[in-house]
């Protein structure tokens, strides 16, 4: 058996009954009652009055013993273990005092400055012997690697 809502007060209709309008844009719409049809016509706010399933949907009424409120579930954080350090070690650095946090900071950073100069210094060192030996690295281009001639610098212009 099919049924159709009422166009204004969205209860079902039955075969047989209701009316049904046509609109001169030919939009349809049918009415249970000639009551929803007259404040249809005299276009009333369907969610301003009581009776409607539009307004009892938007005040929340009659779907108290249907669906029982639901109830939202907390997110409850938990704390785990990052790849290189443990949980406690994790709460230990947590708990430190802020004093004794910057200072193993100012510590680590001073130690990678000194291994960044370190390395800087050796590099350095490496390329002087290299250019006292005469060996300096020249960039090739893949052509010259695979031994293509170079090309002849013009003598005149």
């Amino acid at each position: 058996m099919r049924t159709y809502d009422d166009s204004f007060s969205g209860q079902k209709i039955y075969p047989g009954k209701g009316k049904l309008y046509v609109r001169g844009d030919s939009k349809i719409f049918r009415f249970q009652c000639g009551k929803s049809e007259s404040l249809f016509l005299q276009r009333k706010n369907p969610r301003r009055i009581a009776w409607t399933t539009l307004y009892r949907r938007q005040h929340k009424k009659g779907i108290s013993e249907e669906i029982a409120k639901k109830r939202t579930r907390r997110t409850v954080k938990k704390q785990r273990a990052i790849v290189g350090a443990s949980l406690d070690v994790i709460k230990e650095r947590r708990n430190q005092r802020p004093e004794v946090r910057a200072a193993a900071r100012q510590a680590a950073i001073k130690e990678g400055k000194e291994k960044k100069a370190a390395s800087e210094s050796k590099r350095k060192l490496d390329k002087a012997k290299s250019a006292a030996k005469g060996q300096t690295q020249r960039i090739q281009s893949k052509q010259g690697a695979k031994g293509a001639p170079s090309k002849v610098k013009p003598t005149t212009r």
